[in-house]
């Protein structure tokens, strides 16, 4: 399988960088129409849609990802959609339908994208329990056990500590069960990935950190009789020179809103103090590392497109199947993404074997 390709729909505003520096880039509907067809003729895959209900880190308004994939399904023809969403605050029958129903709109685009939650915020506002970090995991693993049941039997009944079902129907089914996507650092999310995930999803790190996060899940996964596909989170800054990419990046960080990026500090080493590891996927993030609130600089796709495409190669063979980007001036960046650095790696994968054997 060659390396696959997907994109953050910036569904809420502000961007992917809690930065004031001016930006390309919109949040309404009308705007992200046009960054998925342009995605589409990009070469991408996959587009992910961020599950948001209330602002953090400055991300003042945002469209439901549910809805906007259902909306983005009509008007695309290619690209899969990753909706994301949370448990706690849905029902997994309930999205169970919704992206069944997504999947008759897009024949056969759809995808989930299960977020256990970090932001207490929101779960307090809609009146939910906010639980233990390692409960929202087990909750998030019934959540997807309850999603393959509605999806592959006449009707589905079920028995868990947070979901009951009885007996439920759910016609039309998709053609195919939509592919399960998560993230997670903790024990607790590895271990789900391993029983019940499709593809797990990495914040941007080192060569060094993703190749150990995927050789702990491939062996994980290998014990419960599985494999699973792995996503690694970059942020594209892609020109004419190494300096003139460098120069954006710094530029980024001078322009950052120090008191939406210590907020978000503060949220994310709440949340990580909660598992039974004191740790969370951003526990060794500095300043500069969470204006891009998932690491994506970490990942290093910041130059030339030569020197971009290599890195990603790099990625590739030590396992990632798929890179998240993310970009700063969306529509521009996609289109320079998909004529200047697609190509030359999948010039590189042919030169070395890798577009259809398995990742080194």
């Amino acid at each position: 399988m060659s390396l696959q390709f997907a994109y953050w729909v910036p569904n809420v505003s502000g961007g992917l960088v809690i930065s004031e520096i001016p930006q390309k880039t919109g949040w309404s509907f009308e705007d992200n129409v046009r960054y998925a067809k342009a995605a589409e003729e990009a070469g991408f895959d996959f587009a992910l849609l961020q599950t948001r209900f209330v602002a953090s880190y400055g991300a003042e308004n945002q469209l439901e990802a549910i809805t906007l994939a259902s909306a983005l399904a009509a008007v695309t023809s290619k690209i899969k959609l990753i909706a994301a969403v949370l448990p706690g605050l849905w029902h997994p029958g309930t999205v169970a339908k919704m992206l069944a129903t997504i999947d008759q709109i897009s024949s056969g685009r759809a995808a989930v994208n299960v977020v256990s939650g970090w932001f207490k915020g929101e779960f307090h506002s809609y009146g939910e329990p906010w639980l233990d970090h390692d409960e929202r995991y087990r909750r998030s693993e019934e959540f997807i056990r309850v999603l393959r049941e509605m999806w592959t039997e006449n009707e589905a009944s079920f028995r868990g500590d947070f979901y009951r079902l009885n007996q439920a129907p759910l016609k039309p089914k998709p053609a195919a069960a939509p592919p399960v996507f998560q993230g997670g650092n903790s024990a607790a999310a590895r271990r789900m990935a391993a029983r019940v995930s499709d593809w797990y999803f990495m914040n941007g790190n080192t060569l060094e950190g993703f190749k150990a996060q995927i050789d702990e899940l491939k062996a994980a996964a290998a014990a419960n009789g599985r494999e699973l596909k792995y996503g690694a989170n970059a942020f594209v800054i892609v020109r004419d020179t190494e300096e003139e990419a460098r120069q954006v990046l710094r530029d980024i960080v001078e322009y950052a809103n120090p008191e939406a990026v210590e907020g978000f500090r503060s949220q994310v080493s709440f949340a990580g103090k909660a598992s039974p590891e004191r740790d969370g996927m951003w526990a060794n993030s500095d300043f500069s590392d969470l204006v891009q609130y998932n690491d994506g600089f970490k990942t290093g796709l910041i130059g030339t497109a030569e020197q971009v495409a290599d890195r990603i190669i790099e990625l590739r063979k030590i396992g990632v199947d798929l890179i998240l980007t993310g970009f700063l001036h969306y529509e521009e960046d996609i289109k320079a993404f998909g004529e200047k650095v697609i190509p030359l790696v999948r010039e590189r994968e042919a030169a070395l074997g890798l577009e259809t054997s398995a990742a080194l």
